[in-house]
């Protein structure tokens, strides 16, 4: 071994011994000819010190070394110089003169900087990411993750689970997302799925009578990504027979109780508090509660139904409800405050937020003339109301949007408010979700988690679809979502019964589940399971409201890709012609839009010029590689109206002021683009549509600010070409409005 101690371990009890360590030269000081140098491994730092008088040879060596070098060196421990100590180094109090040094390897100088307290931008630290997982934040996480891991693997093993490993190619099943697929080459046409999760296998693992299963399993699920959302993830998958929803409960309590005591060192109480889903959405409108804090939602339709004000009653006569929020306190919110948490509400699909003000008394508002005393008294009394009190209300025909709108309001007041206890972890069970949900555009009911969820009542569950329970369970904490699972369905009678229910068919039913149904014909156990998100876990462990990605060792980017090794990559035509695949449709595709823009252009005779970059997802990454100023970006946003989409087209120094819009537009209601909306409306992806939204006959609206550039650049339907021209000739080619729409 090249070394005797890492960088985090040597203390004063090593005092005058010698000793040898390696590592990478994090900063360099020259002292009056004495150059002391941070030596930097997984395990911390240690102070190296060359001194002239000590030894010249060593010095004129480490003269030259940059940051980054790899190097080897021997020397003697000794205490640092009194006051010199560093109390934030577990290596504080010690330093190594040194004796002899040995460079393994030259670093060029770094991209980034290799500090906690330097950010880059996520698209060069994953570009990066071999020297980003270098940062000790970093190495910490995924220490913790290693930790973890393994404590939950000694704890299942003590609990006599056998950890099975299942296959990660197999039958595309649907699961609720889009399945990544593997073409076969020796199978012509056909293909196999990376697993979503180990669902079905893990249940025939119960049918052979592994009745204590658990497995750290790789996850893969093509779908749009969020921050807590990465295409393959981990889950701690387990799976018990003979058992009922109780057993597995207290199984998973043991377990994060095992966990935070190691890991935190608290000691939590168990069992966790049960909520029904009812009351988690009536309380709180989610179903993940953050219970840290207060500040319910309180149901006033009864009351409401009584006032004159018009928008409450006709939704609470067309069935919808009215539910509200007791600001504590917040009565000082000044009417631009109160104006800024309608475009909030807004995401969620209200159609806006009324709200009153309590001088102790009664309330103060512009709809209290639709409210008589006696009503105001009643919401007073409901929502417990005192001076300096601020009632928000919202009002829908769907209560799914009233729960969505306040639900989220709640948790961003909670947060401005200071409301919550950072420190403290409120773990619970939330219980008895429904068993399927009525999908409108599809015209039938699903499976609210999936089709072998056990229903609670056997009997009544297909007689009346819209009360039934589902034997489902989810572990939250701190209101994110750390689990979920659920008694499954062991009794082939019922599986049919419920397959029935949810529209498919025994000959569906065969082809997509017919392995797992001719098990079940052979002797199936009660049994049921959970999974619980270990990327998520690590995450809230680690504090400081940690992305996902920072806990991972090699995450994608929100456009599912690896810019550290360029995956996902196009491949040879000899690969493909083994696959049986052609490329033909995905090369027309790719240059549909940017080909009609063109088309435009040229038939109107407009001067313009095309750039070719690397992939830009960002306004400031799209003016780097241009060469162009920020405000010279063209953003252009997709949003839906009562009257259905538009097309908003703001600088890149810019962003969409919605009200604006409605204001300017004279609208009622209008909202974003989803990403699925605007795939189906442009056939690009967000961020690379270009500002031609008559290439899609939607109508254009440009803000003043653009047209002041006498240049302009766009991504132009890919985000490795763009397309820039004169501000002028884009408004009058795609025959865009001028309006004052950005902030």
């Amino acid at each position: 071994m090249k070394r005797s101690h890492t960088c985090g371990e040597l203390s004063d009890k090593e005092k005058g011994k010698t000793v040898s360590l390696c590592g990478w030269t994090h900063t360099r000081r020259d002292h009056g000819g004495v150059i002391f140098i941070d030596l930097r491994d997984r395990y911390g730092f240690t102070q190296i010190v060359f001194d002239p008088s000590h030894n010249k040879n060593v010095l004129e060596i480490a003269d030259k070394l940059r940051r980054e070098d790899v190097i080897a060196i021997t020397g003697k421990v000794r205490l640092r110089p009194e006051g010199m100590t560093n109390p934030k180094l577990a290596t504080g109090k010690i330093e190594i003169l040194v004796d002899e040094i040995e460079i393994l390897n030259k670093a060029d100088t770094p991209p980034i900087e290799i500090d906690d307290r330097v950010d880059v931008s996520e698209e060069m630290g994953l570009t990066y990411r071999y020297l980003e997982l270098r940062k000790p934040k970093l190495q910490k996480n995924l220490m913790l993750r290693h930790k973890v891991t393994k404590i939950v693997r000694d704890y299942f093993d003590d609990h006599h689970f056998l950890e099975i490993e299942t296959p990660i190619m197999a039958k595309s099943t649907p699961e609720g997302a889009r399945d990544y697929l593997v073409p076969s080459r020796v199978n012509p046409g056909k293909f196999y799925a990376l697993p979503q999760s180990p669902q079905l296998f893990k249940q025939l693992l119960m049918v052979a009578g592994y009745d204590r299963y658990v497995q750290i399993a790789k996850c893969f699920r093509d779908e749009d990504l969020r921050a807590d959302r990465q295409p393959e993830f981990t889950q701690i998958d387990v799976e018990m027979s003979f058992i009922e929803q109780e057993d597995i409960q207290e199984i998973v309590e043991g377990l994060i109780k095992t966990i935070w005591k190691k890991i935190k060192d608290v000691e939590l109480k168990t069992p966790f508090p049960r909520l029904s889903y009812h009351d988690a959405m009536e309380k709180y409108g989610s179903d993940k509660p953050d219970v840290r804090f207060d500040l319910e939602l309180v149901d006033v339709t009864e009351i409401c139904k009584k006032s004159d004000f018009k928008v409450f009653t006709d939704n609470i006569s067309k069935g919808g409800v009215v539910k509200v929020i007791n600001a504590k306190g917040c009565a000082a919110f000044s009417r631009k405050d109160i104006d800024e948490l309608i475009p909030f509400v807004q995401i969620y699909g209200a159609k806006g937020l009324a709200w009153a003000k309590c001088d102790g008394h009664k309330l103060d508002s512009s709809i209290v003339k639709y409210l008589s005393d006696d009503v105001q008294k009643e919401l007073l009394k409901k929502t417990h109301a005192k001076k300096d009190d601020l009632l928000l209300f919202v009002s829908d025909v769907n209560p799914k949007i009233v729960y969505d709108a306040l639900g989220n309001l709640r948790m961003k007041l909670g947060k401005q408010r200071g409301l919550i206890d950072e420190k403290k972890d409120e773990l619970l069970w939330v219980v008895d979700f429904p068993l399927v949900d009525y999908d409108e555009d599809a015209g039938r009911y699903v499976a609210m988690h999936h089709p072998f969820t056990s229903p609670k009542n056997m009997e009544t569950f297909d007689k009346d679809p819209k009360h039934a329970q589902a034997k489902a369970y989810d572990l939250v904490l701190n209101g994110t979502e750390l689990g979920g699972g659920s008694i499954r369905i062991h009794n082939p009678e019922v599986q049919s019964r419920l397959f029935r229910l949810l529209g498919i068919g025994p000959e569906e039913a065969k082809e997509k589940f017919g392995f797992l149904l001719d098990a079940f014909r052979y002797g199936a156990p009660p049994h049921g399971g959970i999974a619980l998100g270990l990327d998520r876990m690590i995450a809230l462990l680690s504090g400081d409201n940690v992305p996902i990605r920072d806990v991972i060792a090699f995450p994608k980017n929100k456009q599912a890709q690896s810019l550290m090794d360029g995956a996902p990559s196009e491949v040879g035509a000899e690969q493909l012609r083994e696959l049986h695949i052609k490329m033909d449709i995905v090369k027309q595709q790719k240059e549909f839009v940017f080909d009609k823009v063109r088309e435009s252009l040229d038939h109107e005779k407009i001067p313009y010029e095309v750039l070719e970059h690397k992939a830009v997802f960002t306004s400031e990454e799209a003016a780097k590689v241009r060469g162009t100023q920020l405000k010279q970006g063209c953003k252009a946003l997709l949003c839906k109206t009562e009257h259905g989409f538009i097309q908003v087209v703001v600088p890149g120094d810019r962003e969409i002021d919605l009200e604006k819009v409605k204001k300017e537009l004279n609208l009622k209601e209008i909202r974003l683009a989803t990403a699925d909306d605007v795939k189906k409306i442009s056939g690009c992806s967000i961020g690379a549509v270009p500002p031609f939204g008559n290439l899609f006959g939607l109508k254009i609206y440009f803000d003043k600010k653009v047209q002041e550039n006498d240049d302009v650049a766009f991504n132009a339907g890919l985000h490795t070409k763009s397309i820039k021209m004169k501000a002028k000739d884009l408004i009058q080619v795609t025959g865009g409005v001028v309006k004052d729409v950005a902030k």
